[in-house]
C-alpha cells in the first residue's frame, strides 16, 4: 500500500509540471519514468518462475542534449513451489516437506543514457544501470521461514523508447528490454545461489 501512496504522489507532481506549459522548460532537461516490469530469471533453480511483482524508478538530468545520467530503484520477487520431498541438512539430520521459494531483489544505483531522436514522439535509447543489489532468499513450509540477506554488484543494459503524444508536454508512455545481473550469492538449507540474472520488461509512464 506503502508503494502505490508514493507512485500517486509521484505522478500527481509530474502530472502538475505537464499541465503547466509555461513552467514546462525548467523540467526539459530532466525526465522521470515509472514502471511495472515483468522479471524472466535466468540459470537459477531456487526461485526459477517469471513474474510480474516488481516495479522500477528512474530519474536523470541530460548534461548533453543526447546524453543523461541519474539515479534508479526497483524491486522484484519471484517464486517456485516444490513438492514434497526430503533434503539432506546434515549427517544424521534431515527434513521432509514441501516449500515455497522467494527471492526478492532490490537494486539501485547510478544511470546513464544515450538517447536518439530527443524532443520527437517517437525516443528510442541504450542505457545502462550499475549499483548496488540487495535479495533475500526465502523458504517457507508450514508455518516456519528460512531467510538469508545477500548483497552484491548490480549491472543491468537496456534498450528502450518513450511515446509521446506531445513532445513539448513531456507526458508519454515507456518501454524497456533490459538483462539484469547481480553478483549475489549465499546457502540456504541445501540451496546454493550463486549470481541473479534476468530478463525483463518494463511498461510504464514518462515525464
Amino acid at each position: 500500500m506503502k508503494t502505490f501512496r508514493i507512485l500517486a504522489a509521484v505522478l500527481t507532481v509530474a502530472a502538475l509540471s505537464v499541465i503547466r506549459p509555461a513552467e514546462a522548460q525548467i523540467f526539459r532537461k530532466m525526465y522521470l519514468n515509472v514502471d511495472w516490469q515483468y522479471n524472466m530469471p535466468v540459470g537459477m533453480d531456487f526461485a526459477d518462475r517469471s513474474s510480474g511483482w516488481g516495479m522500477h524508478f528512474e530519474g536523470g538530468y541530460y548534461l548533453l542534449p543526447e546524453v543523461s545520467v541519474g539515479a534508479f530503484l526497483s524491486y522484484h520477487t519471484n517464486l517456485s513451489t516444490l513438492d514434497r520431498q526430503t533434503l539432506q541438512l546434515a549427517p544424521g539430520e534431515s527434513l521432509t516437506t514441501a516449500q515455497k521459494h522467494s527471492v526478492f531483489q532490490l537494486p539501485f544505483g547510478v544511470t546513464g543514457r544515450y538517447t536518439f531522436c530527443r524532443d520527437r514522439r517517437i525516443e528510442p535509447y541504450v542505457g545502462l544501470e550499475l549499483g548496488s543489489s540487495y535479495a533475500r532468499l526465502s523458504s517457507y513450509y508450514h508455518v516456519v521461514k528460512h531467510y538469508t540477506d545477500t548483497w552484491g554488484f548490480y549491472l543491468q543494459p537496456e534498450l528502450g523508447m518513450n511515446l509521446f503524444p506531445e513532445p513539448t508536454r513531456r507526458f508519454g508512455l515507456h518501454f524497456a528490454l533490459y538483462y539484469g545481473y547481480g553478483t549475489n550469492d549465499g546457502t540456504l538449507l541445501v540451496y546454493r545461489l550463486d549470481g541473479l540474472s534476468s530478463f525483463g520488461f518494463r511498461a510504464g509512464v514518462s515525464f
